[in-house]
């Protein structure tokens, strides 16, 4: 990936993207920036800080959606210049890839917007690299017409997003077998382990989620040959403003890259190995 700015590429490590779900203040924020930089550096992984500048999804409408975009978007940008990475956050509208692309490195088109073919060209007509989430409503083979109009539209920087199926009203399933069959399709393939365990359309208007599946999900991906891992992290969950409830704690992300370098590291050697 020639993303400007991502560096450890040549390790044969997974991309890793991670950050808080929402930009919620400017010190959270770089807290958690300055916390994942330090891992990614430590163990030369390459590395995506995420965060939302806005969250138009939600289901209550008093539930927390942003600081105010430019004021988030700022925020991102000094996380770019100060930690010298590359970053990523969500659109929501055509008009917004425009203004978002001067602020982030890579646009993210959420799970439920990636049939919106204004929105993928506008984010194709930036030039950034996108990496769009697969609905829960779509199968991983189905991702290649939502590929297809961005790279129709001149732009063939892109990855997709494995995030969950909907199962039922209120959980999500994987199914690993969208990992191969989206890189058939030509593209870097991530995990996003932290959404796919989220427990959508709760009776609080809340999500709820499983955490405890976090490193579980991790390793079936890595093993199943994702190209990178999605995770939110936060350093207080608990008081997170958004997505709380399926967030990994900032303190436990160390133990949990440990564990899916080593087992990179052995996918690695079966796809090197000559029989």
């Amino acid at each position: 990936m020639n993303i400007p700015g991502l560096k450890y590429r040549e390790t044969g490590n997974f991309l890793l993207i991670a950050g808080p779900c929402v930009v919620e203040n400017r010190e959270i924020v770089f807290a958690t920036a300055s916390h994942l930089a330090a891992l990614a550096k430590k163990y030369s992984l390459p590395f995506i800080f995420k965060s939302s500048y806005r969250k138009a999804n939600r289901s209550k409408g008093d539930s927390f959606t942003g600081i105010g975009d430019i004021p988030a978007l700022e925020i991102l940008a000094d996380i770019r210049n100060e930690f010298k990475i590359p970053v990523i956050t969500d659109i929501h509208n055509p008009h917004e890839a425009s203004i978002a692309a001067k602020y982030v490195d890579v646009l993210q088109i959420p799970a439920f917007l990636c049939r919106q073919t204004d929105l993928l060209v506008a984010a194709a007509m930036t030039g950034k690299w996108i990496n769009i989430k697969k609905g829960q409503f779509v199968s991983g083979r189905a991702m290649r017409f939502a590929v297809e109009k961005v790279r129709n539209a001149g732009n063939s920087n892109i990855m997709l997003t494995e995030r969950g199926n909907t199962f039922g009203y209120q959980d999500l399933v994987v199914d690993f077998r969208n990992i191969p069959e989206m890189k058939k399709i030509g593209v870097p393939v991530i995990m996003d382990i932290t959404h796919s365990l989220q427990q959508p359309n709760q009776d609080s208007g809340v999500s709820g989620g499983i955490p405890e599946m976090i490193e579980t999900i991790g390793r079936a991906a890595v093993a199943a040959g994702a190209d990178g891992i999605f995770i939110e992290t936060h350093p207080y969950p608990a008081s997170a403003l958004s997505d709380g409830a399926n967030m990994l704690k900032l303190s436990k992300m160390e133990e949990l890259i440990v564990k899916l370098i080593a087992i990179r590291k052995t996918i690695n050697s079966f796809n090197n190995l000559i029989l």
